[in-house]
């Protein structure tokens, strides 16, 4: 689908045979690339190439604190943390160093979901020439009103969300990073990490999805600024996958991230692909997200 005319073209759409489309893929909060697996499949079985991002210190080189594995939550509260220091500069350096790399053999789309919308955003600026397409998964996508991860946490319109504020291990500011016990066999922490993750979820699949996740996230990715630049990441066809029962990030916040995008780029605005009973990990179908993804490879093009 060709957007309004007068906004150049992407080397994407100028050249429709430089390959098969690569969808770079980029986790949130305390996850891994291979959050991304059931979906990746799908992409794949449908012909297209996938590549699941790590970001610094997450998947393969996670980070799993000592205390975390003995569950001593006392000597966790203080155990050092490599993730201190990291943040958005490292995050978008990763993402665009596999942008760079991927644009060579065809059109990339990117992707994120949750924290990773800020890297989507930081990326776009950095290298929009070599995106055919950006899609924000239940994701943030900052402006200049709420121009931090933090601060869209914040905004009004995310306060039916749960927080997991009061599941913190330590104190974030002397750790460096927001560290959450997902080992947890408290039934009442474990019922609020469900709320936020995948209340519809059946137990066994929640299980799952907390093996997979991460005690440490540093605390200047949430604090970073990733405001997308109307000449820049504005140019870029764009996607949100809108995920109607989010607990962690409002429906209702990510309708207000939506708008202002759009009131900055009234010329590009986000196409909505609405999941009205998703949780804010998604369905545990993943065609349907698959399915929805899959278009995006033939939605590219500035002009």
């Amino acid at each position: 689908m060709a957007l309004a005319t007068g906004l150049g073209t992407s080397p994407a759409a100028a050249d429709p045979r430089r390959g098969l489309t690569t969808y770079v893929l980029v986790h949130g909060t305390h996850s891994a690339g291979a959050f991304w697996m059931p979906i990746a499949r799908e992409l794949e079985l449908r012909g297209h190439r996938v590549v699941m991002v790590d970001q610094p210190r997450h998947g393969a080189e996670a980070f799993v604190p000592e205390s975390y594995q003995r569950q001593d939550l006392k000597a966790m509260a203080t155990e050092p943390s490599p993730l201190k220091g990291l943040g958005l500069d490292d995050y978008e350096a990763r993402v665009t160093g596999i942008v760079r790399r991927a644009a060579r053999n065809g059109p990339v789309v990117l992707v994120g979901h949750s924290l990773g919308g800020v890297s989507v955003s930081r990326v776009g600026d950095a290298v929009p020439h070599l995106l055919h397409h950006i899609c924000y998964m239940a994701a943030f996508c900052p402006s200049r009103v709420l121009p931090t991860a933090d601060a869209c946490t914040a905004a009004p319109e995310n306060a039916n969300a749960v927080s997991p504020v009061e599941l913190t291990v330590g104190d974030p500011d002397r750790l460096g990073v927001l560290r959450l016990n997902f080992r947890t066999g408290d039934s009442r922490e474990l019922a609020l990490l469900k709320e936020m993750i995948c209340a519809d979820y059946p137990d066994a699949d929640f299980r799952r999805i907390l093996a997979g996740m991460q005690t440490d996230e540093p605390v200047a990715a949430y604090a970073g600024r990733a405001v997308g630049r109307a000449g820049s990441w504005g140019r870029i066809p764009r996607t949100y996958l809108r995920f109607g029962r989010d607990r962690t990030i409002a429906t209702a916040l990510q309708d207000r991230m939506i708008a202002e995008a759009d009131a900055s780029t009234p010329g590009n605005s986000f196409r909505v692909h609405d999941f009205p009973e998703a949780s804010h990990i998604g369905p545990l179908d993943p065609v349907p997200v698959a399915e929805a993804l899959g278009t995006l490879a033939g939605q590219g093009g500035w002009g």
